[in-house]
């Protein structure tokens, strides 16, 4: 089953889709066997021999009823990171580009992208991927209309006032504005996805020589602490 609280994205909506897939694993239901949130929605996955889709619907009826949850508190457990990146230079070529759309200059944007703290809105598209927003208004720009063939691991892309960090080199649409050294995707520890959804996530502006020596780190000299 999948609830959703929005046709579109938004801080709200994403609020609500967060706090409510934290409050169904909470309540652990028999039978529910897996639950996820994406942007706007909670999705569970059920065994009908344990529980009913009248029962469950019943439920989650009664759940979303219970409270705001477009005013509700964000889920407990949440992190903060400080990631550093490399902006623009030719790590992240496309820096200027997303600038000039923004209508600032690449210092500019830099400041603007540095001095937002985002939330990661979802994991998706590939294991350990964060969408991060949302960021101001100047950044509602589209993506490409065309594929970059290539964006390498631990690239910051932006684009509609969001960012991806992505975990895979992979062709996108995205703009290329900044490169990171972080590894998303940990398969060999035990929780192989370093950041959750609802973290919060701030970017910090390093030197490219930096940012080559934290390559042997697989947190890429990212820093974390608990979200009171």
């Amino acid at each position: 089953m999948l609830v959703r609280f929005a046709d579109r994205l938004s801080e709200p909506a994403n609020r609500a889709a967060l706090a409510f897939r934290a409050a169904v694993e909470a309540a652990g239901w028999d039978g529910v066997e897996e639950t996820s949130s994406s942007l706007v929605s909670a999705y569970l996955r059920f065994d009908p021999l344990h529980v009913g889709h009248e029962t469950l619907r019943a439920r989650l009826t009664e759940l979303l009823e219970a409270r705001d949850w477009y005013e509700t508190d964000l889920p407990e457990g949440r992190r903060f990171w400080r990631i550093p990146a490399v902006f623009g230079v030719d790590l992240a070529p496309q820096l200027g580009d997303a600038a000039k759309a923004a209508g600032m200059t690449e210092a500019e944007a830099i400041t603007s992208l540095t001095s937002a703290r985002v939330r990661v809105q979802t994991i998706g598209f590939a294991p350990g991927q964060p969408y991060l927003g949302e960021l101001p208004e100047a950044w509602d720009i589209p993506r490409q209309s065309a594929l970059t063939t290539r964006i390498p691991e631990g690239a910051l892309g932006l684009a509609i006032r969001q960012m991806v960090l992505f975990s895979v080199a992979t062709p996108t649409g995205w703009q290329h504005v900044g490169q990171t050294a972080i590894r998303l995707f940990q398969p060999e520890a035990e929780t192989p996805f370093l950041v959750r959804p609802g973290d919060e996530v701030q970017f910090h502006e390093v030197g490219a020589d930096a940012l080559e020596q934290m390559r042997e780190d697989p947190m890429g000299g990212a820093e974390s602490e608990p979200i009171p």
